[in-house]
C-alpha cells in the first residue's frame, strides 16, 4: 500500500476508533441517561480514541517514509559489484542518478548499464517487501492504540483534558514551525548577504548611485568590475510605491466610508463585492493593462501637452498598481470603520454633530489604528509588487524622480538576477540576497511602526 493510500486508510480507521470510544463511553456510564456521570462528553471519549488510533500510526508513516529511500540506497550499494564502487565520487554519482531515474520511470531499464538495471530492480522489491512491512506496521500501532485506549475508557478518565492537551501541542508545533521557518528564512537571507557585504563594501551598496551588477567581459568595459549601488533600485521602489499609495489610499478609504457611513444596504451589498473582485484579478492581467492601456494614453497625452513620457514609466506602473492595491485598504478600512460601536456616533449626535463631524472627529478617530494597518499593508503589497513593474516600469536602474522616465524596483532586480541557472559563488547572484535583506528590513520597520500607532490610539479609545 502506498504511503498516500495509508494515510487514507488510517483516516478511516481514527473515524471507526472516534465511533467505538463514543460507544463505549455510553457504554460504561448505563447509556444516555448517564452522560451526566461521566467526567466528559462521549465526544470526547471518541476523539481521544481516533487520536490515539491515528497519531501514532501517522507518525511512525512519516518517519518511516522520510528514511526508507536512505535506507534502500544504502542496502542497494552495499551489494553493488567492485568495479562500480571504483567509479570514483562522480562516477558512482551518475551511477546512482541512472538508478533514480529508472526507478521513477524516466528512462528505460535498456539504457543504462546492468549494474544499475540490477540496482533498480533490487531497490523497487525491497520497496515492495518495506510498503508492506510499513502497512502491517502501522495499522498494528493504530489497533494496538484504539483497544489500548478503549480499555481505560471510564467514567473518572479526563478524557476532555488529556484531548484538549492533544490539540494545544498540535497548535504550538504549527506556531514553532511558523517561527522556525521564519527564522530560517532571515538566517538563510542574511548569511548569502552577508557573503555578498564580504565582497562588495556595505557603504557602496547602501549608497552607491549606479546599479550595473553585470560580470566583467573586457576591463575597459563600463561596469566590468560590477557596479553595485542600490540607490536607484530604492528610488525607484519608492518612487513607484509613493504613486500607488496617492492613488489606492484616497479612493479606497473614501469609497470605504461612503459604504459603511452613506451606502443604502443594497448599494453595499452591490457594490463591496464588486469592489473587493479587484483583489482576485492576477498581477500580470494589471501589468497587461498597464502596457497595452495606460501606457499608451499616458505617452499620447504627453505629446499632446508636450512632456515626453517614456513607453515604459514609473507613472503608468504606480496608477496600475494603485488600482490594484484598493480593495486592501477599501476592505480593511471598512471593516475597521463598521466595527466602531454605534454608542460612539449616537454620543455625538446627542452632543449637536452632523453626521460629517462625527465621521471626522469620532468614527476615524476610533478606527484609525485598523486603517493605519490596512494602508501599511498596502504599502508593503506594493513595495512587494513585480509583475506590474516587470511589465509597466522596465527594468532600467535610473535614478530619477520624474515619474514620467523609466525606473525598476528592488524586487524586479531580484527576479532578474536569479533568472536562469546561477552559482551561488559570484556578487551578482548574491546581490539578489542582499536586496532581499534590504526588503526585510523595510518590513519591519513598517511593522513596528504600525504597532506603535495602533497602540497610541487603541489607548484612548477603549
Amino acid at each position: 500500500m502506498t504511503p498516500s493510500l495509508l494515510i487514507v486508510a488510517l483516516a478511516l480507521l481514527s473515524f471507526i476508533a472516534f465511533q467505538i470510544g463514543k460507544a463505549r463511553a455510553l457504554s460504561v456510564a448505563g447509556g444516555a441517561r448517564g452522560i451526566r456521570d461521566l467526567h466528559s462528553l462521549p465526544g470526547h471519549y471518541g476523539m481521544l480514541a481516533a487520536l490515539w488510533a491515528g497519531l501514532p500510526a501517522l507518525l511512525l508513516v512519516i518517519l518511516w517514509v522520510s528514511l526508507q529511500d536512505r535506507v534502500l540506497i544504502a542496502i542497494v550499494t552495499s551489494h553493488l559489484p567492485a568495479s562500480v564502487m571504483a567509479l570514483g565520487q562522480d562516477g558512482f554519482t551518475l551511477f546512482l542518478n541512472d538508478v533514480r531515474n529508472v526507478i521513477a520511470g524516466n528512462i528505460p531499464a535498456s539504457q543504462v548499464s546492468a549494474e544499475a538495471a540490477v540496482a533498480a530492480t533490487q531497490y523497487v522489491r525491497l520497496q515492495g517487501y518495506s510498503r508492506m512491512a510499513l502497512t502491517a506496521l502501522a495499522f498494528a500501532v493504530a489497533v494496538l492504540g484504539l483497544f489500548i485506549t478503549r480499555s481505560r475508557i471510564t467514567p473518572e478518565l479526563r478524557a476532555r483534558n488529556s484531548v484538549e492537551r492533544v490539540f494545544e501541542g498540535l497548535l504550538f508545533l504549527c506556531s514553532l514551525v511558523a517561527v522556525l521557518t521564519t527564522l530560517g528564512i532571515v538566517l538563510s537571507v542574511a548569511f548569502e548577504a552577508t557573503r555578498f557585504f564580504n565582497i562588495v563594501p556595505a557603504s557602496d551598496f547602501l549608497f552607491g548611485t549606479r546599479w550595473s551588477p553585470q560580470m566583467a567581459i573586457r576591463a575597459d568595459q563600463v561596469g566590468s568590475s560590477g557596479a553595485f549601488g542600490a540607490i536607484p533600485l530604492f528610488a525607484g521602489t519608492l518612487l513607484i510605491s509613493f504613486i500607488a499609495m496617492i492613488v489606492a489610499v484616497p479612493i479606497g478609504l473614501f469609497s470605504a466610508i461612503y459604504l459603511a457611513e452613506y451606502a443604502p444596504s443594497q448599494v453595499r451589498k452591490v457594490v463591496k463585492p464588486l469592489l473587493e473582485v479587484l483583489a482576485g484579478v492576477p498581477t500580470v492581467v494589471y501589468g497587461f493593462f498597464a502596457v497595452t492601456t495606460v501606457g499608451p494614453i499616458l505617452r499620447v497625452w504627453g505629446e499632446s501637452v508636450g512632456l515626453d513620457v517614456a513607453g515604459e514609466s514609473a507613472l503608468a506602473a504606480g496608477l496600475v498598481m494603485g488600482i490594484m492595491i484598493i480593495p486592501f485598504v477599501s476592505s480593511l478600512a471598512d471593516d475597521m470603520i463598521t466595527a466602531v460601536p454605534q454608542s460612539l456616533r449616537d454620543g455625538a449626535y446627542a452632543l449637536g454633530a452632523t453626521r460629517s463631524e462625527t465621521i471626522k472627529q469620532v468614527v476615524l478617530r476610533a478606527a484609525l489604528p485598523g486603517i493605519v494597518g490596512g494602508v501599511l499593508l498596502a504599502i508593503s503589497r506594493a513595495i512587494g509588487e513585480t509583475m506590474i513593474v516587470v511589465m509597466a516600469a522596465g527594468l532600467a536602474a535610473n535614478l530619477t524622480a520624474n515619474p514620467l522616465e523609466a525606473v525598476t524596483t528592488v524586487t524586479v532586480q531580484i527576479v532578474t538576477l536569479l533568472v536562469g541557472d546561477q552559482e551561488f559563488d559570484s556578487p551578482k547572484t548574491l546581490a539578489a540576497f542582499a536586496l532581499g535583506l534590504m526588503l526585510f528590513i523595510v518590513t519591519l520597520v513598517l511593522n513596528v511602526i504600525a504597532l506603535y500607532v495602533v497602540r497610541k490610539y487603541r489607548e484612548q479609545y477603549e
